[in-house]
């Protein structure tokens, strides 16, 4: 809403400039009528246009390592968060639609009033028009097929012709149907100043095609100018009619003397043509990223998106994108929940956070050589501060076994530098973290957990119920090979302003009929690049699924990028 508020506001302004600096200067006001109310159109439609222009871009080969990520989750003992309303845009959408129906209610009682003195009044026949004559004193003015007049003046015959050919005017050419438009449209955005000024420019452009008219027909300009100004006194009218006083200034008594130069009119209409062309190039252009690779390799390379993390009730699952790997081979696998409702924390922030803490303590915990494997598996839930600092540190079930204590003694000694804001603004206190950690031996352990049908590898992107990338005898293909998926995804990637190196990693499955599901966001550097490359897997076609052991299986997937700019 506020980008089509902004783009449709800037063209009308840049319309309304150019009318008033060149167009309403020339004897062309047929065709600045239709220029005006072309304006209104165009600037409500513009914002929907979108015209995308490709740009190289670089795209060299990264191999990822990852830490597995788990879905669906059972959680226990977690915090309620409380939930914060914001209250500002409700009492601003009531504002809004409390002035819009008083003025929606003004609109259609000043119609209703026309249509009240129209029913309660004599009415003549006139050419094709109707005279509606009414016992106040009041200027001749137009609306619709009616045109109202002082019905002394009328039964006194002391309303010259020239008015009549004015008001004619009016009627044959239906400028109120114009000025119930904008009146309309000024209704519904009555906070934008600039319906204003388009309305009084639609109404005084009628008057000059009026006025024009009476000049050609009559030939005596002084006479009609003295006219209109012993008019220019009498009471004002209503702001839905086409009226004879309406703004006798200078510029009408100008354009009437003016002579029609066509060179300069044609010169007029030239001009607005780049003119126009400039303001939808300005508006409606968008960069998209050309995707260039640089390298060879024969593990899989494509492009990759990411999305928000997908949510089971307040919680959400994530794995991060490992950057600094464990110095040595770390002895558990690790997951990670977190609430972030009612917090202000950029999801990629905080998934960079958890990888570093992750990696310290795969570093750092040995397992008890007394554990039972199948046994090496507890969950661990703490706050972590914006300070870095992880606080309130509980077994979750807790069993009392030396793993728990081990693991609860190396997050009681991580650094503060575990969180890092790198990636946006943060407004928050503490952050409610679950972890879950188990036994390489996962598989063995796993195969006892009810509907488990998959394996999970270390190393290896792999969501319970499929099979990790390695795995399988026939891996998943897009349509075509690498070579098709890029040029698919370089076609429809949008570049992202202010971002002129993108790396992003997402994970996600290829399901048995080659329809992609479960995406995971694993790391990105460029707020709003992972949503973008997200809706672009999201519409690729179905891609030719895994095989294992003759059969076609669910697979894991993960696909690594960095985008570089082409600064040529």
């Amino acid at each position: 809403m506020i980008n089509f508020l902004f783009k449709s506001s800037i063209s009308l302004l840049a319309l309304l400039i150019f009318y008033h600096l060149i167009l309403e200067k020339e004897k062309m006001h047929h065709f600045n009528r239709f220029y005006l109310l072309f304006g209104i159109i165009f600037s409500f439609a513009l914002p929907f246009i979108t015209i995308e222009i490709i740009t190289e871009t670089i795209a060299p080969i990264q191999q990822t390592y990852t830490h597995v990520a788990q879905e669906n989750l059972k959680t226990t003992e977690i915090t309620e968060t409380k939930e914060t309303i914001d209250y500002k845009p409700i009492v601003l959408w009531c504002l809004y639609g409390l002035v819009t129906s008083i003025l929606l209610f003004r609109y259609i009682r000043n119609i209703l009033k026309i249509v009240s003195n129209i029913k309660s009044n004599p009415i003549v026949a006139y050419k094709n028009a109707k005279l509606v004559l009414l016992e106040q004193q009041t200027p001749p003015h137009t609306f619709l097929n009616y045109i109202f007049l002082n019905k002394a003046d009328y039964q006194n015959r002391t309303i010259n012709e020239e008015l009549y050919t004015h008001e004619l005017i009016h009627v044959n050419q239906k400028h109120t149907l114009d000025v119930l438009l904008v009146e309309a449209v000024k209704t519904v955005f009555w906070f934008n100043p600039i319906f204003i000024f388009y309305k009084k420019a639609i109404q005084l452009n009628h008057e000059f095609l009026a006025d024009e008219k009476v000049v050609t027909t009559y030939e005596n300009i002084p006479f009609y100018q003295n006219l209109l100004l012993a008019h220019a006194s009498t009471n004002p009218t209503f702001g839905l009619t086409s009226n004879l006083n309406y703004s006798i200034t200078k510029k009408r008594f100008i354009m009437m003397t003016k002579n029609v130069s066509r060179t300069r009119i044609l010169l007029s209409k030239i001009v607005l043509l780049p003119f126009l062309s400039g303001l939808i190039f300005f508006m409606c252009v968008e960069s998209i990223a050309q995707v260039n690779q640089t390298n060879s390799s024969k593990k899989e390379n494509n492009l990759i998106a990411e999305n928000t993390n997908k949510t089971n009730s307040n919680w959400t699952v994530s794995a991060g994108r490992n950057e600094n790997p464990p110095t040595k081979e770390p002895e558990l696998m690790m997951s990670y929940e977190y609430n972030l409702e009612g917090i202000k924390i950029n999801a990629v922030t905080l998934q960079n956070s958890m990888l570093k803490l992750s990696n310290y303590v795969g570093n750092t915990y040995e397992a008890p050589k007394t554990i039972d494997k199948m046994e090496e598996m507890t969950a661990i839930r703490f706050f972590l501060k914006k300070d870095g600092s992880i606080t309130d540190i509980r077994v979750v079930g807790e069993k009392g076994t030396e793993m728990e204590t081990k693991l609860m003694d190396i997050l009681k000694s991580s650094p503060k530098s575990i969180f890092t804001n790198i990636y946006g603004e943060t407004d928050f206190d503490k952050i409610l973290i679950k972890m879950t950690f188990w036994s390489k031996e996962i598989n063995e352990i796993m195969a006892k957990q009810p509907g488990f049908t998959g394996k999970v590898a270390f190393g290896f992107f792999c969501i319970p119920g499929t099979y990790p990338l390695h795995e399988v005898d026939v891996k998943p293909e897009f349509p075509g090979g690498n070579a098709e998926l890029n040029r698919f995804i370089l076609k429809n990637f949008k570049a992202l302003k202010d971002c002129s190196e993108i790396k992003l990693h997402v994970g996600f499955v290829v399901e048995e009929d080659g329809s992609l599901s479960n995406f995971n966001p694993i790391n990105d550097n460029c707020p709003g690049s992972t949503d973008e490359a997200i809706r672009v897997l999201k519409n690729s076609p179905k891609w030719k699924p895994a095989e294992k052991d003759g059969k076609v299986v669910r697979v894991s997937y993960d696909l690594p990028i960095s985008i570089l700019a082409d600064k040529k």
